[in-house]
């Protein structure tokens, strides 16, 4: 294509297959590909946005096999901006659950947060959390019980997560189209202001207490899920800390891994349609 990159380049372990990339591209495809402002492959650009978010490298250290970091940068923002990656992470869901053979909607969730550790980058905006003894910032999260991801919400390590309810609670219901009807929450929920949060959105919470008398590592009922979703998250290195000038990079990030891990899943899906 005229002004355009075509060099072929040895794969990178993070590049996108062919066959995900047709489903991604509609998604992905902001104008057209032939746009006279666009100077390279927006497959490319994909690719090195997956480098990144995988690798955990910076921006600026960029592969010269790939487009310039400026422009995987620019480009990345445009998708997060225009929410690209939130429509894929839904219709993954939706299509995972449908082989899983439940609704396309779910009816519960688990609700719960993890601290990232603050950088020069993003210290800004960073708080300290007395519980995990680090200043940084707090990811929450909204998980159904198969462990998709409904909902990304970012604060300052330092909020409390019984505070966060009705945000959360509001964008799981928009997500799902007000089909959630019970969250499943650990002990840092208790009260009742959390819980008129989220029966507000028409949600009622549970608490997923710890037994009574407990020894060394307790799986818990429900919780383990949004658990698990979590140590997914650590197989991308961009996510070990929190490297993000902007919250709304952070989210972004979050959702971006989880279409990479939710691939897999879907799958077996796609290929009976």
């Amino acid at each position: 294509m005229l002004g355009m990159d075509t060099t072929p380049r040895a794969p990178y372990p993070s590049d996108v297959s062919d066959d995900e990339w047709a489903f991604l591209a509609p998604y992905l495809t902001l104008m057209r590909e032939d746009a006279p402002q666009r100077h390279h492959p927006l497959r490319e650009l994909f690719n090195g946005l997956r480098f990144v978010a995988r690798t955990g490298l910076q921006w600026r250290s960029m592969p010269h096999d790939l487009p310039p970091w400026q422009a995987v940068y620019q480009q990345t923002r445009r998708w997060i901006e225009a929410e690209v990656f939130a429509a894929i992470v839904a219709d993954l869901r939706a299509l995972i659950r449908l082989g899983e053979g439940r609704s396309a909607q779910p009816s519960a969730v688990i609700l719960d947060s993890r601290t990232l550790q603050s950088t020069p980058e993003s210290g800004a905006r960073a708080g300290w959390d007395g519980a995990k003894r680090r200043t940084g910032s707090k990811v929450h999260l909204a998980v159904d019980t198969l462990g998709q991801l409904l909902a990304v919400h970012v604060t300052p390590a330092d909020a409390q997560d019984r505070a966060q309810v009705a945000e959360v609670a509001a964008a799981v219901q928009e997500a799902t189209g007000q089909s959630v009807e019970l969250a499943y929450v650990d002990q840092g929920y208790t009260g009742d202001a959390p819980k008129q949060a989220a029966a507000g959105h028409g949600i009622a919470l549970e608490v997923v207490k710890l037994p009574a008398a407990k020894r060394g590592f307790v799986l818990l009922p429900r919780r383990w899920v949004v658990e698990r979703g979590f140590a997914w998250m650590s197989r991308f290195r961009r996510l070990a800390r929190d490297h993000e000038r902007l919250a709304e990079v952070l989210k972004g990030f979050h959702l971006i891994a989880f279409t990479m891990l939710m691939w897999k899943q879907v799958l077996p899906v796609l290929s009976v349609l």
